[in-house]
């Protein structure tokens, strides 16, 4: 926190990462890795696709 200047800034930065995180993170020991891989490809391209506009 104490690098933000700004409540807003820690705010705004804390809203975005909370939804990449939840996108990207998968429970990696409960699944197979090639299921993983999977998952994580698919992951990546949407948020390439959703960010390439």
């Amino acid at each position: 926190m104490l690098r933000f200047r700004r409540m807003r800034s820690l705010q705004k930065f804390a809203a975005l990462y909370g939804s990449i995180h939840n996108h990207f993170k998968q429970e990696r020991p409960l699944i197979s890795r090639p299921n993983f891989k999977d998952r994580h490809t698919a992951a990546l391209t949407a948020w390439r696709q959703l960010f390439a506009a």
